[in-house]
C-alpha cells in the first residue's frame, strides 16, 4: 500500500501533463479532444480508485504468493526472465479479465465505468472502478504461478502493465506501420470502445494484441466505419459512483421482478445485457440501436460553472496526495487517514452530483462541510497542513464552507430556473 501511494504521487502528474500534450496537440491538430465536464467525471473517477487501491479495498480471494507455493513447478534463476515472464503472464491474465468483464452479465458491473465516456481521450483511461471489490479471477495466474515467478516480482511489474495500458486512449494517433500486428494501438482500442455493431465486443487485449488474434476477437478499424464511443445503455450521468453501480441495481431489480425463478439465478450469468423475457415486456430499457443518431449526454454549464468544478478537481487532487504521503510512515493512524480518505471520495460525490444539476448535491456538499470541520476541530488542525502550507487549516475551513455556500447558490438558481420554466410552459 505505502510503495503503490509513492508510485501515484509521480505517476499522477505525469499522465497530468500527457493530457495537457494531447489537448493542445487536438488544437494544433483542429480536433477537440476534450469536453469539460466529461474529462472532469472521468478524472474524479481515476480518483476514486486510486483511493480504493492505496486503502487496500480489494479482497483477494487467493493471494499470487498462495498460487506460487502450491503450483510452482519450475524454479528460474532471478533474471530479467522473470520480468518479462511476469509482464507476458499478466497479459494473459489481463485479456481473459477483460473478456469475461464483457460478456458476463455480473462481471460488466466491474467494468461499465471504464466504457462510460462518450469521448476517448487520455482522460477516459482513468475511468477506473471502484465496484470491483473481489479478485476472483485468480485461476488465471496459475500459469505464471507454475513457472515459479515470484509475488514480488509481479508487485513490481504489475504498475508499470497496468500504466502501460495508458498511452494507446486517443484519437490523435492513427496506425502505427508494424507495431499493428504485434501491441495494443489507439487503432485497435478505439475499436474496443466503440459501439458499432462491427466493433462491439471486439479487441480485448491490454499490452499484446496477439490474444485478440489468437482467440479469435480481432476487428481492425474500418475507415468507412467511424467509432461511436460510450456504452449501448447510455449512464446519462457525470457521477463515477453511480455509473460503477448502475448495472448492478438493473440486474437486482431484473432479478426481483421476474416471475421464474430460474431466471432469477441464471440473469446474473447470462450474456451481458440478457433480461428474463417478463422483465422486458414489462420494463423496456432504451438501448443505443442506431450509434450515429445518439446525442450525447450533457447538461448546463457556464464558463464559472465549469471553472468551479475544476477548482473542485484539483483541490481534491491536491489533497489525495497530500495524505497519501503520510501512508506508512505512522504519523497518522490508518483510521485517520481513511477518514480523510472518504471525505474526499465524498467530496467527489457531491460535485459530480452538481455537475448532473442534481439538488440532493447540496446535502452532500452539506456533509462533507460538517464532516470536514469536525475533523479539523478533533485533529487540531488539517493533518498538519499547517507545517506545510501558511495558514493551512484557515484555508480548508474556507474551502468546506465556501464549497457548500457556492453549490447552495447553484441549486437554488436551478430551481428558480425550473420554476420559471414551469411558469412560460404553464402560461
Amino acid at each position: 500500500m505505502e510503495a503503490y501511494a509513492q508510485v501515484l504521487r509521480y505517476a499522477i502528474p505525469f499522465f497530468t501533463i500527457l493530457i495537457l500534450i494531447e489537448f493542445v496537440a487536438g488544437l494544433i491538430m483542429g480536433k477537440r479532444t476534450i469536453r469539460s465536464m466529461d474529462t472532469i467525471s472521468s478524472l474524479s473517477s481515476g480518483i476514486t480508485n486510486t483511493i480504493r487501491d492505496v486503502l487496500g479495498l480489494t479482497v483477494k480471494i487467493v493471494a499470487y504468493g498462495v498460487l506460487v507455493d502450491y503450483f510452482a513447478i519450475f524454479q528460474i534463476e532471478a533474471s530479467w526472465l522473470l520480468y518479462v515472464l511476469a509482464f507476458i503472464g499478466l497479459d494473459f491474465a489481463g485479456y481473459w479479465t477483460h473478456r469475461f468483464n464483457h460478456v458476463v452479465n455480473v462481471f460488466w458491473n466491474r467494468h461499465i465505468v471504464h466504457h462510460s465516456s462518450e469521448e476517448f481521450n487520455l482522460a477516459c483511461a482513468l475511468r477506473q472502478s471502484i465496484s470491483s471489490i473481489f479478485g476472483i479471477f485468480f485461476f488465471l495466474y496459475i500459469p505464471m504461478a507454475i513457472l515459479g515467478v515470484p509475488a514480488k516480482v509481479v508487485a513490481v511489474v504489475a504498475p508499470l502493465h497496468l500504466f502501460a495500458q495508458f498511452w494507446y486512449h486517443t484519437t490523435l494517433i492513427k496506425r502505427m506501420g508494424f507495431l499493428e500486428y504485434i501491441i495494443v494501438t489507439p487503432s485497435h482500442h478505439r475499436v474496443h470502445h466503440a459501439i458499432n455493431d462491427e466493433y462491439i465486443d471486439k479487441n480485448f487485449a491490454q499490452i499484446f494484441i496477439v490474444w485478440d488474434k489468437m482467440f479469435g476477437t480481432f476487428q481492425e478499424e474500418l475507415d468507412d466505419v467511424p467509432a461511436v464511443y460510450g456504452v449501448k445503455k447510455a449512464v446519462r450521468t457525470w457521477n463515477p459512483f453511480w455509473i460503477n453501480y448502475m448495472h448492478m441495481w438493473q440486474l437486482a431489480k431484473d432479478s426481483f421482478r421476474t416471475e421464474k425463478l430460474w431466471d432469477k439465478v441464471r440473469i446474473w450469468f447470462m450474456p451481458t445485457g440478457w433480461r428474463p423475457d417478463d422483465v422486458k415486456e414489462k420494463y423496456p430499457i432504451e438501448y443505443t440501436k442506431d450509434p450515429y443518431t445518439r446525442e450525447k449526454y450533457d447538461t448546463p454549464a457556464s464558463v464559472p460553472f465549469q471553472v468551479w468544478h475544476w477548482v473542485q478537481l484539483v483541490i481534491t487532487t491536491l489533497l489525495m496526495l497530500y495524505i497519501f504521503s503520510f501512508v506508512g510512515k505512522g504519523i497518522f493512524t490508518n483510521l485517520e487517514i481513511g477518514l480523510c480518505a472518504g471525505l474526499l471520495a465524498l467530496s467527489v460525490f457531491a460535485y459530480t452530483t452538481l455537475m448532473d444539476r442534481n439538488i440532493h448535491a447540496v446535502w452532500l456538499e452539506g456533509l462533507k462541510m460538517i464532516l470536514g470541520l469536525v475533523l479539523i476541530y478533533k485533529m487540531g488542525g488539517w493533518y498538519q497542513l499547517d507545517d506545510y502550507v501558511p495558514f493551512g487549516t484557515y484555508l480548508m475551513v474556507v474551502y468546506f464552507v465556501a464549497s457548500f455556500a457556492i453549490t447552495l447558490g447553484y441549486v437554488i438558481a436551478d430551481i428558480r430556473s425550473g420554476q420559471r420554466r414551469m411558469q412560460v410552459a404553464a402560461a
